[in-house]
């Protein structure tokens, strides 16, 4: 048998394994215990149904598939909602963040999930009264809340966490979003985790790059989110002075990584892809 020939066995294997842990993730007891700061529920939806592309820099989602693990998406949200604000309260920075990381990529899995199939999360309502960000469709910490809430309310809200690679780690369900990571977010592990979302996000030349000219092109949101780059994250007080410190991930020119080091590259925002990440076949 050719190792062509063997895929689709291999392929079956692979996706019996992750049905399997997902099953195992689902049967852990739960009652009279805290909330579950591995999230090991939702790391195994993502284990199951998200796609890394791009080398590794960028990822889809299995949407389609993912519809039909609506009832353990559910558990995982019923278990988000369940924490009370005291409890929430109580943990540590770190423990918070992921909490909050997670629960708005869960959440916006269900809303896509919700209206799928879609062309793009911006085709989910499209008025002050129906906007898809702005929609109060789920509890969290006891009180109806919306995923902006959770993004600029919350993680982003000035002197709480004040770490701009967040910007890395919630994923709006598009093409041009930085990816859906393809595991949860853990206390643990989260410094190591953003980190990794930085290089993989500064690595993929289709959304960061310096062009032929020596121009610095990056996503536009460097662009809506500035102040974030701006407020003296790790002592840095500009997007130049933050870009310079992946110049080589930028360019693999020595010039162009030059002039990103020393913060002399012209600076351009690309447009922003809004289609769904959706892996379909």
């Amino acid at each position: 048998m050719t190792a062509l020939s063997s895929l689709p066995a291999y392929c079956a294997i692979g996706r019996t394994l992750a049905a399997l842990a997902l099953l195992a993730a689902f049967a852990l007891p739960v009652l009279g215990q805290g909330f579950d700061h591995s999230h090991r529920r939702w790391d195994a939806l993502l284990k199951k149904h998200v796609v890394l592309v791009g080398g590794g820099n960028a990822s889809l989602v299995r949407y389609a598939d993912f519809a039909k693990d609506r009832g353990p998406l559910q558990v995982y949200l019923d278990a988000l909602s369940a924490v009370t604000e005291p409890e929430f309260g109580g943990w540590t920075a770190k423990q918070q963040m992921a909490f909050l990381i997670n629960a708005y990529n869960a959440f916006t899995v269900e809303l896509i999930l919700a209206h799928y199939p879609v062309k793009s999360i911006k085709d989910i309502g499209n008025d002050l009264f129906s906007n898809r960000w702005k929609r109060k469709f789920f509890k969290l910490l006891g009180h109806d809340a919306h995923l902006d809430q959770i993004e600029h309310e919350m993680l982003r809200k000035p002197g709480r966490y004040d770490d701009p690679r967040v910007h890395y780690a919630v994923n709006c369900a598009s093409i041009g979003c930085p990816m859906l990571r393809e595991e949860a977010y853990v206390p643990e592990r989260l410094e190591a985790q953003l980190e990794q979302q930085a290089v993989r996000f500064l690595s993929d030349r289709s959304r960061n790059r310096v062009n032929a000219q020596g121009r610095l092109e990056v996503s536009k949101i460097f662009d809506w989110f500035k102040e974030d780059w701006t407020s003296g994250y790790q002592g840095i007080r500009s997007r130049e002075q933050y870009f310079a410190r992946y110049a080589t991930l930028l360019s693999d020119n020595a010039e162009h990584q030059k002039l990103v080091a020393e913060g002399k590259a012209p600076l351009a925002f690309l447009d922003y892809d809004w289609t769904l990440n959706d892996a379909r076949p």
